[in-house]
């Protein structure tokens, strides 16, 4: 399956005030001064543009883009575009302030973006995807850039229209310029091990997890909430180090076996029955595909869609450990009630990570002009995510704070302090 950049799912009512909410708790927690906390708060550029584009059928319609930069303390902006009907712009300066404090969490030299055109691509052409694309490309052509802000595929794009972008982005500037974009098909600068990258991190997570809550990964069972990319790559490659996946679901309904599904049977059968597990005998489907979440696990990994954990449901969680696949899967009211059952939960933005350690590796490679191998890309992804890992446990050792607050209290220190040595304004 493609490999897409997570972004965050936000707070359907006001995605900016949820992001807020975790940014200024752990903002009192590092005493920030106003100055510091001000900057930080605020997106460093907001670009909207129109997007006159030739339909099929001859009409002119016009598409509003957005991008968004957050921040460029740490280095150049990263973060996806999407083409989505209801991009607006709260939105997309929540996902930019969420990718600067993804970034900075993993230790990754970028700050903040995010880009989106509010369309529906599944009643467009893929002429009409391909000109508008272009079009979004050629709008922002000044603020795009390998030093400047490099974007990614997101929710309704993928490599296909990276590769157009990039394509645009180097007729305008008179050559190849294959480190703009990262996302990008393999023949056209494409990392190696993109596609697994963020269901790894979450195995790296579950794993740095397990050994500092002395649970043994062959002696454990696992629950996986969605078997797309990142779901069924968590759960192939956990199954690789010893857990038993005992439930996997994804749109078809959630399905259990107690003695362990065979993952890559499973993964086989959806890719060769329309990319859903509907009908698979590996396991007894469950009546309701929530149930999966409650089930008798050591490890839940909810990799599916956000608010999937809430008020309503959490008190019946038995799992030990939650690591996030999915981006936004526990409800803020949730979240309380996880840490007063002394249950670990790893943060989403740190569990998967994964994908922008991995989006960050093209980005290196294109500048280098030279490919890694997959065995290096992945060996040097692993000892991010666990050294990510292992400063936010100690963070909230600290200040005895959850993983998720230790998470943003990591990502905003580090951009903070980086604001101070440069020396502000």
């Amino acid at each position: 399956m493609a490999y897409i950049e997570p972004a965050p799912i936000k707070d359907k009512e006001n995605p900016l005030e949820s992001m807020m909410e975790r940014f200024n708790i752990a903002a009192e927690k590092l005493g920030l001064s106003n100055e510091v906390y001000n900057v930080l708060k605020n997106p460093a550029k907001q670009v909207i543009v129109s997007l006159p584009i030739t339909m099929d059928d001859g009409r002119i319609e016009v598409f509003e883009g957005i991008r968004v930069i957050h921040s460029n303390i740490l280095g150049p902006a990263k973060g996806g575009i999407r083409f989505a009907p209801d991009v607006h712009l709260d939105e997309v300066r929540a996902l930019a302030a969420w990718m600067t404090w993804k970034c900075a969490v993993v230790d990754i030299p970028y700050g903040g973006g995010k880009g989106g055109v509010k369309c529906n691509p599944r009643e467009m052409s893929r002429g009409e995807i391909e000109r508008l694309m272009r079009a979004y490309t050629t709008a922002m052509i000044d603020v795009f850039g390998p030093d400047k802000d490099i974007p990614a595929p997101d929710m309704g794009t993928g490599p296909r229209e990276m590769a157009w972008l990039m394509d645009q982005y180097s007729k305008a500037h008179g050559m190849t310029v294959n480190a703009v974009v990262t996302g990008k098909p393999l023949v056209l600068g494409g990392s190696l091990g993109r596609t697994e990258a963020t269901g790894r991190g979450v195995m790296v997570s579950a794993l740095a997890a397990m050994q500092k809550l002395k649970i043994n990964p062959f002696q454990a069972t696992c629950a996986v909430q969605g078997f797309g990319n990142v779901g069924s790559w968590a759960a192939q490659l956990l199954e690789e180090r010893g857990l038993k996946i005992t439930a996997i679901s994804d749109i078809s309904g959630a399905y259990q076996n107690e003695n362990g599904i065979d993952i890559q049977a499973a993964i086989q059968y959806r890719d060769g029955n329309n990319g859903t597990l509907e009908g698979f005998d590996g396991a007894e489907k469950l009546s309701d595909p929530m149930e999966l979440l409650e089930l008798d696990v050591d490890v839940l990994v909810p990799a599916a869609v956000e608010d999937v954990i809430t008020i309503k449901n959490v008190d019946k969680i038995k799992a030990k450990l939650i690591v996030e696949g999915a981006n936004g899967p526990t409800s803020a009211r949730a979240d309380a009630i996880i840490n007063e059952k002394g249950i670990m939960a790893v943060p989403d933005i740190l569990a998967n990570a994964g994908g922008v350690t991995v989006s960050y590796f093209e980005w290196v490679q294109n500048r280098l002009g030279y490919k890694w191998t997959a065995e290096r890309v992945n060996r040097r992804s692993d000892r991010i995510m666990k050294d990510a890992f292992d400063h936010v446990y100690e963070a909230s050792i600290k200040y005895d704070v959850p993983m998720r607050i230790a998470a943003y209290i990591v990502a905003i220190d580090k951009v903070a302090k980086t604001y101070t040595f440069r020396g502000g304004f």
